[in-house]
């Protein structure tokens, strides 16, 4: 690929915000009713284990990209060739329009819910992709910016959420290891959707200046991740009983109702379109990675791409209704990305060492 001009760069501690703005979204709402159907309250050890595990497939992202010559479409054309490699760069295009529909239908639904019955997806879903081309116009510098305000605007919240341990019972958490240890694993592994959109740095790896630098932002951000999921996990399972978390389908959001402020009765309200704003970078950096690896494969321009693409996923959206039809579309999500982080990006790192060994034992020979 052609070098990335130095304009167009980010700087290398930036990936922390990335990482965090693209792990953290409509997923913290209501993981926790996923987590603790399989391993109870000892469900806040498989946090741990998806947390550390994803800083595991980071250092095999990392040294996929440092034994490559550009991004995942480039490795992809090595190792496969030009039209294979850029078929099956397209899957991964059509993962990210997959993933933005279910991030944004997801939180339309939660607007629907608690606040608005009447509110449609088709009218919210058009104004907030028009706002996600205008920024992605903006080049992805600016999504990073967004990224970046994403982060630092909404974190007061993690601060109120809180309140609730004033009625905690810790207790809850006895005895410790109540599960089995495949509950727990299978627990960490249904927290796929939750941790997912990590995967997008092995497309904006030629955007960071000095990458070498950006590793420990990189793996900072992932943890910062880890321990924000970890947190919201204590405040949660010390609230509910198991068999409340079991049925209550946003514990994040349930969990606001027990704030009350002198100028606001019902905190959920603020809470919920505070994330309006978390969920934008999601959004943004999953539009603008399906657009770019359809310019790269397809050489379709990116500023149309970028229109095309949100149109097909304003229309695809209208079509999921039900909870039952949306909680699908999370679960085939999810599961697809578990399956690229955890085989697919690690196998594909070891053939692409094997590959370039073999050719550096041919050349000295």
């Amino acid at each position: 690929m052609k070098p990335i001009p130095e304009n167009l760069k980010v700087s290398h501690f930036l990936t922390f915000y990335l990482m965090v703005s693209m792990q953290v979204g409509v997923g913290i709402l209501g993981f926790q009713r996923i987590i603790a159907r399989i391993a109870g309250y000892d469900s806040w050890i498989s946090v741990i284990i998806a947390g550390v595990s994803s800083n595991i497939i980071m250092w095999f992202m990392y040294k996929l990209m440092e034994n490559s010559n550009g991004d995942l479409i480039d490795v992809h054309r090595d190792l496969f060739g030009k039209w294979l490699g850029s078929l099956v760069s397209i899957v991964f295009g059509f993962y990210f329009i997959a993933l933005l529909i279910t991030i944004l239908k997801t939180y339309i639904e939660i607007v629907q819910v608690w606040m608005f019955p009447d509110f449609s997806t088709f009218w919210f879903g058009a104004a907030f992709l028009l706002l996600c081309i205008y920024i992605i116009y903006g080049g992805f510098r600016t999504v990073t910016g967004i990224a970046f305000f994403a982060f630092v605007l909404p974190l007061y919240i993690t601060i109120i959420f809180g309140l609730a341990l004033q009625f905690a019972d810790f207790f809850h958490f006895l005895p410790i290891l109540d599960h089995s240890f495949s509950k727990i694993l299978s627990a960490s592994q249904s927290m796929s959707l939750s941790y997912s959109g990590y995967e997008i740095f092995v497309f904006f790896y030629p955007f960071i200046k000095n990458p070498e630098k950006s590793k420990k932002w990189t793996h900072f951000g992932l943890i910062f991740t880890m321990i924000l999921y970890l947190y919201t996990v204590f405040v949660s399972f010390s609230f509910y009983t198991e068999e409340q978390l079991s049925k209550d389908i946003w514990a994040t959001l349930t969990t606001f109702k027990i704030v009350h402020l002198p100028v606001a009765e019902r905190f959920e309200y603020i809470g919920i379109a505070n994330w309006c704003l978390i969920i934008l970078p999601n959004v943004c950096l999953a539009l603008w990675c399906a657009t770019r690896i359809f310019k790269r494969t397809i050489k379709l321009n990116q500023r149309i791409g970028v229109i095309l693409i949100s149109v097909l996923a304003l229309i695809i959206m209208i079509f999921f209704k039900t909870r039952g039809q949306i909680d699908n579309l999370n679960t085939i999500v999810g599961g697809v990305s578990f399956l690229l982080d955890y085989f697919y990006i690690p196998l594909l790192t070891v053939i692409l060492l094997l590959v370039n060994k073999l050719k550096r034992g041919k050349k000295m020979q």
